[in-house]
């Protein structure tokens, strides 16, 4: 029952009750928080952290506010009880004298002063054990406040850790599963894993390294000799490192195709284009059509999470360019195979070169 639930219906909620309430309502978050993430793909990845984020920081202020409405209540009472005892010792102080009156004698203004003296004096000595116990009562209010709230600050990191604990958990189990059935997909088509290195250039990687285990020229692409669009930089490309030629293979067809992935793309074509080819941008369903289309090749990518493989194939008829460096139409069509985990590796989404299993002697 929330604190608006409880004062509807006229009941106070204590701070056990509302700290229990707000354990659990800690836990259910980061159950959501939990599930969100796991269903994040790696474009909308950000998206979802940020609004997690912002879940989390609007129940923690929520919850801060409650706790100090509670909380506050209790310091407005202890206020008035302060100031009773203020009221009370004004109204115990002494009344002046008023001034002797010319037909008296001055030896009875003498008596009526010490008379008075003889009456207000006890009564200011009560007040002074009165003033105390209220100063200690005070004093106990605000230790068992204390009390209270480092009681709170405990459970609330008790209940944090329980959270991390459990997704660590989780995401432990989700990975084993994941390997358990990558293995035996790869057993069922007699193939094993070459590691990539996970730096955010897994896939255009994965596919140099299956271009050179199939014998097809990394700069040969179906855009021409080269993968600079005809701009004279095959030389250099040469140099480069194998992820940067097929990062360039990809950029250019998706520039001279742009019609056909504008469509698929939350910004500019020219901006993404741009990140593809000079960045550690990490590849994904886009990258794999434009490198199928690009080599003429068709790519496989196995899966651990029980989905069938992926088989990726050129859309455009393959060029007597594409042929010639490897490519070819139907049976002659050559396979590129990839693995990709989703929970496999800590940065991520993450795809490993596939070879032929070596024969057992």
């Amino acid at each position: 029952m929330s604190s608006a639930e409880t004062a509807i219906n006229g009941e106070a909620e204590s701070l056990e009750q509302m700290q229990a309430r707000h354990r659990k309502e800690q836990r259910d978050l980061q159950s959501r928080i939990t599930n969100k993430k796991k269903n994040a793909t790696k474009k909308t990845r950000k998206f979802v952290n940020d609004e997690c984020a912002e879940l989390e920081r609007q129940l923690k202020e929520r919850q801060e506010e409650e706790l100090r409405k509670l909380m506050g209540d209790g310091d407005d009472d202890d206020g008035e009880e302060a100031a009773a005892p203020e009221q009370q010792d004004e109204s115990q102080q002494p009344q002046p004298l008023p001034p002797p009156s010319s037909s008296e004698p001055a030896v009875t203004n003498l008596a009526d002063k010490l008379h008075t003296t003889a009456l207000t004096s006890p009564s200011t000595t009560q007040s002074q054990p009165q003033t105390q116990t209220q100063q200690q009562q005070l004093q106990k209010q605000k230790r068992n406040r204390q009390k209270e709230r480092l009681a709170r600050r405990a459970a609330e990191q008790e209940a944090a850790a329980l959270a991390a604990e459990s997704e660590a958990s989780t995401m432990t189990d989700r990975r084993g599963l994941e390997r358990a059935a990558m293995q035996r997909e790869l057993a069922a088509h007699s193939l094993r894993e070459h590691e990539i290195a996970p730096d955010g250039h897994c896939l255009f990687s994965a596919v140099a390294d299956q271009l050179e285990v199939n014998g097809i020229p990394l700069l040969q692409t179906r855009t021409g000799t080269g993968t600079g669009g005809g701009d004279g930089d095959g030389g250099f490309e040469a140099k480069m490192e194998p992820y940067r030629v097929v990062r360039r293979a990809a950029a250019d067809w998706i520039a001279q195709h742009r019609e056909e992935y504008a469509g698929f793309l939350e910004e500019g074509v020219d901006e993404y284009v741009g990140k593809i080819r000079d960045t550690a941008e990490w590849g994904g369903q886009l990258e794999l059509s434009a490198l199928a289309n690009a080599y003429g090749v068709e790519i496989r990518v196995v899966q651990g999470d029980g989905r069938p493989v992926e088989v990726v194939t050129p859309t455009i008829a393959a060029s007597p360019a594409a042929a010639a460096g490897g490519g070819g139409e139907g049976e002659n069509r050559k396979t590129l195979w990839l693995a990709y985990y989703r929970h496999g590796y800590g940065l991520g989404e993450h795809y490993n070169s596939l070879r032929k299993a070596k024969a057992v002697q």
